[in-house]
């Protein structure tokens, strides 16, 4: 059969066999039934107005309290009218001036920890107009900036021995409300929740506590749950900071389908209310669908996708994707699965917007660096270039660690997969440097797994649109691993 698979801005066809099993998200297997448009403000207000574990938010504030939205960046959650964001920020600022909080003394701050600040334009766009325009003019929207060291505090360390430095704006305020989306994420099981704060507001230091070899290459980190030691992190470091602030979050999440529609929306404390969002997102993002495993998983990547342009393009973020991948499906793959994406792997990596991303590659490539974990001792040296955080700071560009982050993911492909190949590459010398098989095509990269891995007859999953929808965390149709 063939099958199309995204390629820089179109396709690349493969020809595969025709017993092929093939899953999109949404499709193969229907999301649950999502909140009619209708009924999303009112669905919505009720859980803000009947919040789990903690009172609402009328009896938090008064006049003079101050009060900081914290709501997730362009890569989470979509731009869409009825998106969670447009709906539920302006409720909350309605309660917050119901109170009596001056409207003044409300902050709205967007958390994108270490990933490139928003712009205006995409302010306005996760926002909207009303809600931009009332605050944006008078200094009341702001990114998240983990390297301004007036606007962070330095909460020592946790339980877990974790350093926590967080915002200054929200440890200072009354009241903090953060907007969240329940979706499945490889790291840690979802999005949302304390994983939200605990990376969205916070410094590179803190970050690095769970982003890294010692967590992520764990076996509680693939297959990807919520059970793993980075995910006790995300929530030791979220209650510690609740701890020190002596108050708690007010967390609004939606938990979201394949488009980006809310199912459901769950508000109040994390601790209680985390929980609870998880298992009405397990409905959507655990899918026992596999009646078998799988040798080979073929996909496609797009130049454009989550992080921004030049994910699918960028050969540590290329790699990410893919071990991205082994995470969420581990579970349906044999021991000697293959992987086969197609990529334009053109040397594009938009260094105005990954920064430092060039050059960690390039040091990879040399003083004895055999394996991806052996630069984790950089991410210091790194994490304190000037140049690389006026970037950040004043240029719309990735943090420094950020990268350091994403090499820890890459490696996930090499220790569970037996070959990466990469198939249409312009420049197949990145992809080689970072691991991976180079093919011209879909077909001479079957035929070699074939020959050297997985034998004539292999098992194939396509993944079409992986990269283009919400993904799952795919499983064993019987509820085996």
């Amino acid at each position: 059969m063939n099958i199309d698979f995204e390629y820089g801005q179109g396709v690349m066809t493969a020809s595969l066999p025709d017993n092929t099993d093939i899953f999109v998200p949404g499709e193969t297997v229907p999301d649950p039934l999502n909140i009619p448009d209708q009924s999303l403000v009112s669905e919505t207000r009720r859980s803000i107005l009947n919040p789990i574990g903690m009172p609402p938010i009328a009896k938090l504030v008064t006049e003079g309290s101050k009060v900081a939205i914290v709501f997730p960046d362009r890569v989470k959650g979509g731009f869409q009218p009825t998106s969670h964001r447009k709906v539920s920020i302006p409720i909350v600022i309605e309660e917050c001036l119901s109170a009596g909080v001056r409207k003044e003394d409300i902050t709205l701050i967007c958390s994108n920890g270490l990933h490139r600040k928003n712009t205006k334009e995409e302010i306005r766009a996760i926002l909207g107009d009303a809600v931009f325009d009332d605050y944006w003019y008078s200094g009341q929207i702001t990114n998240h900036d983990s390297e301004d060291p007036d606007n962070l505090v330095d909460l020592g360390k946790d339980e877990l021995g974790d350093h926590v430095i967080m915002n200054r704006t929200v440890f200072e305020s009354d009241l903090t409300i953060a907007i969240g989306h329940t979706l499945g994420n490889p790291y840690g099981g979802y999005s949302g929740g304390y994983k939200h704060v605990a990376t969205g507001i916070t410094h590179w230091k803190t970050i690095a506590a769970h982003h890294v070899p010692s967590v992520m290459h764990r076996p509680d980190f693939t297959p990807v749950s919520s059970h793993s030691l980075m995910r006790r992190k995300f929530d030791a470091i979220g209650q510690y900071m609740e701890g020190k602030m002596g108050r708690k979050f007010f967390l609004c999440d939606a938990v979201l389908d394949t488009k980006g529609r809310q199912i459901a929306v769950f508000s109040g404390y994390g601790k209680e209310m985390q929980p609870l969002s998880w298992e009405v997102a397990d409905r959507r993002t655990y899918v026992p669908w596999a009646e078998k495993k799988y040798d080979v998983v073929v996909f496609g990547m797009p130049q454009s996708f989550h992080y921004g342009n030049g994910h699918g393009t960028n050969p540590i973020l290329i790699l990410q994707a893919i071990a991205a991948n082994v995470i969420r499906h581990k579970r349906v793959l044999s021991d000697q699965a293959v992987v086969i994406c197609s990529s334009l792997c053109n040397g594009y990596f938009h260094d105005e917007e990954f920064t430092a991303y060039r050059d960690l590659y390039e040091l990879f490539q040399k003083d004895y660096h055999q394996q991806l974990p052996d630069l984790e001792r950089y991410g210091e040296y790194f994490s304190s270039n000037p140049e690389y955080i006026r970037q950040y700071r004043f240029n719309y560009g990735f943090h420094p660690y950020h990268c350091f982050s994403m090499v820890s993911c890459g490696q996930i492909a090499e220790d569970h997969l037996s070959a990466v190949y990469l198939v249409g590459a312009q420049e197949p010398g990145y992809a080689r440097a970072m691991g991976m098989k180079t093919r011209a095509t879909f077909e001479e990269a079957f035929a070699d797994a074939q020959k050297k891995y997985v034998g004539e007859n292999p098992n194939v999953l396509a993944l079409p649109r992986t990269f283009k929808t919400a993904a799952v965390h795919l499983m064993m149709k019987d509820g085996n691993a």
